[in-house]
């Protein structure tokens, strides 16, 4: 365990402080935590472990009162299988105190923001899948939302699409990214303050790699180059680091965001959490007790069968992708040739390939080779798993047929990628 909140200053000693025992600020970063909710509950369901019956009742219990989306529908509850065709599950993190412990802040000490956003796509065969970020700042149009307490707001033209939770609630950040995507969405989530903590928790510890030095007052965060493993409050502040990492900015958090996310998978996919009938009861426990879901997704059975599409995708067939993006006053905008040219691909199905790099606050291992998959998929492309060098410079000729390369403008990196964060110092910010 690294010495990860080590305060510096006078501002961090007031932070460090802070982010132990005081109210903290917005961004709760959690990317692919229905996925891994969805396989913890799906292993408890089908592992005739003595725990399963107990888990399977508590976790149900503590799943919160559920969201009704706009288009959603109702279908029969599926079996405990693999849910047929794609998923498309939007997960967002919000930095509401809503119900969150009271160490984190009043209740109305902040706004209710969507500073985290992302896109959870499984391909009809099953055989791929992508986490798609949304940055915080990306402004978007905004639809007619229903409002929660009934009526409707009204539609807006350009606002970031943060804002879009307390507008409408989830119902319309879902409205959102479906009319920005062209896709439908029919599964939410969203996650609050103490999810993130007590998932990593929960599996003992995230590893994460830093290549350059992370020094951030802010959060409290000082890491040195190496491997650090995270958890509870240390592995919340990783993931809000902005000022420690890259050139400061919220795209390049994303980055080292997906380096704890990658890292998160390749663990909790691991023998030693998926064999561990505890670990995996305590992953679905710790993650249900912080979240709120669409109505569509408020069951165990849906949650399992999501697990068990996801259950046999290879590490290097998980994409983490930002979406292309420009800069412009106050925020970024979409690149809109580059963005279509995404969700094209999103949308046919189609495997995705990184055409860019991981980004400028992350950087491949470069003494790492690609963890292998923990259960490969039959369908599985033959082609090996990308190298350090063949990520960065992809071969078009050499992939898959039917594979789409994206444009270099979006960034990212698959599961089975060693990434490590670019940190930042003191004096260069």
């Amino acid at each position: 365990m690294s010495d990860q909140l080590r305060p510096r200053s006078k501002r961090s000693r007031k932070l460090s402080t802070f982010a132990r025992h005081g109210r903290l600020s917005r961004s709760n970063p959690v990317v692919t935590v229905v996925k891994f909710l969805a396989a913890a509950i799906a292993v408890v369901l089908v592992s005739g472990v003595s725990v399963a019956a107990l888990a399977t009742y508590d976790v149900a219990a503590s799943v919160k009162p559920s969201v009704h989306l706009a288009n959603e529908t109702k279908g029969p509850v599926p079996q405990i299988g693999a849910i047929p065709g794609g998923v498309n599950l939007l997960v967002v993190g919000s930095d509401s105190r809503k119900g969150q412990d009271p160490v984190f802040g009043a209740v109305d000490s902040t706004g209710d923001l969507n500073d985290v956003t992302m896109l959870l796509h499984i391909s009809a065969d099953h055989s791929n899948a992508s986490v798609i970020s949304f940055p915080r700042d990306m402004f978007v149009p905004i639809p007619a939302c229903p409002d929660p307490k009934g009526g409707t707001f009204n539609s807006m033209s350009r606002q970031k699409i943060n804002t879009t939770l307390t507008y409408g609630g989830l119902a319309c950040t879902v409205l959102t990214v479906e009319k920005l995507t062209g896709l439908d969405i029919p599964f939410a989530a969203e996650v609050q303050f103490s999810g993130v903590m007590a998932m990593s928790t929960a599996v003992g510890g995230v590893p994460v790699c830093v290549a350059e030095e992370i020094q951030d007052e802010y959060t409290g965060t000082f890491l040195t180059p190496g491997m650090h493993t995270l958890e509870g409050v240390a592995a919340l502040q990783f993931l809000r680091t902005r000022h420690g990492v890259g050139d400061g900015s919220d795209l390049t958090r994303i980055n080292n965001q997906q380096v704890f996310m990658s890292a998160l998978v390749r663990t909790i996919k691991s023998a030693d959490t998926l064999s561990d009938p505890l670990k995996v009861y305590s992953l679905a426990k710790a993650v249900t007790a912080n979240m709120n879901l669409s109505a569509s997704l408020n069951n165990v059975s849906t949650l399992a069968s999501i697990a068990v599409a996801l259950k046999g995708i290879p590490l290097d067939q998980v994409v983490f992708v930002q979406v292309p993006t420009g800069g412009t006053t106050g925020g970024v905008v979409p690149l809109q040739s580059d963005f279509d040219d995404l969700f094209t691909a999103v949308a046919a199905d189609q495997p995705l390939k990184l055409g860019g790099s991981t980004g400028r606050g992350a950087t491949l291992d470069p003494t790492a080779t690609p963890a292998p998959s923990a259960t490969p998929a039959p369908s599985a492309p033959t082609d090996p798993a990308p190298t350090a060098t063949s990520a960065t410079t992809p071969d078009p000729a050499a992939t898959t047929p039917g594979v789409t390369v994206l444009p270099k403008s979006a960034t990212g990196q698959t599961a089975g990628e060693l990434t490590c964060s670019v940190g930042r110092t003191l004096e260069n910010q």
